[in-house]
């Protein structure tokens, strides 16, 4: 579920918030498998919950990765930094748990210096 809210919160990132609801369908309508009303549930929490919480999420990331602009960034990168702080500030994921979860996605789906580099960010947020 915490993949597929990756998928779908990557999306969002190339479309207006406007068409979240449009974006929403055709997300569900095209897995491959079905998805279950409860993993529904929780990736559209999390998607929610983080776009609701953008501006303090970005600030957060800009605190942490000292130098680096969150417009900037791999947008891989971004959207799994973003999901992860959600999860440790406002979402009921243990913190160590948030950023194992980021760290193992980093490692599938961005290059081979995300891993180290989301680890971080999200160590020195954890502590803000």
């Amino acid at each position: 579920a915490r993949k597929n809210a990756f998928f779908f919160f990557f999306q969002m990132d190339f479309n207006e918030a406007a068409e979240f609801e449009q974006v929403k369908e055709i997300f569900f309508a095209e897995k491959e498998e079905p998805v279950e009303e409860g993993d529904k549930a929780f990736i559209l929490s999390e998607v929610e919950g983080t776009r609701e919480h953008m501006a303090e999420i970005d600030a957060l990331i800009e605190q942490s990765a000292k130098g680096w602009d969150p417009e900037r960034m791999n947008k891989v990168d971004l959207a799994i930094l973003r999901l992860a702080i959600y999860e440790m500030k406002w979402g009921e994921t243990p913190v160590g748990v948030a950023i194992n979860e980021a760290v193992e996605l980093a490692k599938k789906f961005s290059s081979d210096e995300a891993p180290a580099f989301i680890n971080g960010v999200l160590g020195k947020a954890a502590q803000i």
